[in-house]
């Protein structure tokens, strides 16, 4: 044949420089990368809840009626579960298939190549992947000392640059910290659809903002049943989204894209909040205990956190990537370390349970000892 083009050749050109997101390994992967058995891994880098849902997920999803049936594209049955535990109208409520989808659907309906949003590292990836994947430019707003977001650049980059997005994350991943309301409520004054992801709220001590998207026509809050809820499997995400804004994402999503499994389980495990209550009050105090724990290890310096997880500036001469590697190789262990150049001397810690706690403490305090096995360096993955 001639002149036919290389099939990269179709490919949108923005497309063609864009670095691919890496996720988490799950745990088969795990286990024949480690050659141990997945229930040996001690699971502290994907920030997953380690008690998993409600036990009536389990009953409803082995007694599902019609799986071979197409769900039901406006997830009725949910989003009248999410309003009424929520007290906002359903008209203002979206599910996906995690609120990854929903971050996406948003850009593709809001943004034009070309266009911009603003992001505030470190803070969740997602974001400016996404941007990328969309043709949209970053405007890049680092935080402050103490993870604090910077209001008055933030300002000045919406009033000279004129974004159509400001997304904001609070608790934030990965630190933990939460968004001061005076600097939520000023970047709201501000021209631009402000995106506020609360994925890890229920650890928190603030209240959830999603009730404000009801008189705000340029809020938008993203939550997810990934965490507390212990269905990161099922990839279930909802948004609440201002009424003028939500037809125009009714039109854009795919029909289908939230599974039977998916609705069913998430419907299963908000019939039970004592049970998420418990789960959440656990993660909670052995977060503290976690933090305890870590600040008697002389090369880790915890930062404090609202959410499921803890981020630790790795010190006194040790290398972050080679501590994390030694506790996966050495004991099975999984933290996260992370490739960015803001957080190159970090590693983040998932909350777990208290073994898992007890176990990731001994294996530091083992690096810690004269001898230990500080300085093992492998690839174990790329970040």
């Amino acid at each position: 044949m001639r002149n036919v083009p290389a099939s990269e050749d179709f490919i949108r050109p923005h497309l063609r420089k864009l670095a691919a997101y890496t996720p988490i390994e799950p745990f088969e992967v795990l286990s024949k990368r480690l050659g141990r058995d997945a229930t040996d891994i001690v699971k502290l880098d994907a920030n997953e809840n380690p008690y998993g849902p409600p036990p009536e997920v389990l009953e409803a999803l082995g007694s599902m009626p019609f799986p071979n049936i197409y769900p039901d594209p406006e997830t009725r049955r949910l989003r009248a579960a999410l309003a009424d535990l929520n007290n906002v109208p359903m008209e203002n409520l979206l599910v996906g298939c995690g609120a990854d989808e929903l971050i996406d659907l948003l850009m593709r309906c809001c943004l034009d190549p070309g266009d911009s949003i603003v992001d505030c590292p470190p803070t969740f990836t997602m974001y400016a992947f996404d941007a990328a994947v969309n043709g949209a430019e970053v405007i890049t707003i680092p935080r402050l000392d103490g993870f604090r977001i910077d209001v008055p650049a933030i300002s000045h980059a919406v009033e000279q640059q004129r974004p159509k997005m400001v997304f904001l994350t609070s608790p934030n991943n990965p630190d933990g910290s939460v968004i001061a309301e005076e600097d939520l409520l000023a970047i709201l004054k501000l021209p631009v659809l402000v995106v506020l992801d609360e994925a890890y709220i229920e650890f928190s001590e603030d209240p959830s903002r999603l009730r404000w998207v009801v008189d705000r026509p340029n809020l938008v809050i993203f939550r997810t049943f990934s965490k507390s809820a212990g269905l990161a499997g099922l990839r279930v995400g909802y948004g609440a989204f201002p009424a003028s804004l939500i037809e125009y994402l009714w039109r854009a999503k795919q029909p289908y894209n939230v599974s039977v499994a998916a609705e069913t389980a998430a419907c299963a495990a908000l019939t039970n909040t004592d049970y998420l209550q418990r789960v959440r009050d656990a993660l909670v105090s052995e977060r503290q205990i976690l933090i305890k724990g870590l600040q008697q290890i002389s090369f880790l310096q915890p930062y404090p956190s609202q959410a499921n997880f803890v981020l630790c500036k790795v010190v006194d001469g040790q290398d972050a990537k080679a501590v994390k590697d030694t506790l996966a190789t050495e004991h099975a262990i999984m933290v996260r370390h992370y490739a960015k150049k803001e957080l190159s001397g970090y590693i983040r810690i998932s909350v777990g349970r208290p073994e898992d706690t007890q176990k990731l403490l001994a294996a530091l305090r083992g690096i810690c000892r004269p001898g230990g096995s500080n300085g093992v360096s492998t690839t174990l993955e790329k970040e």
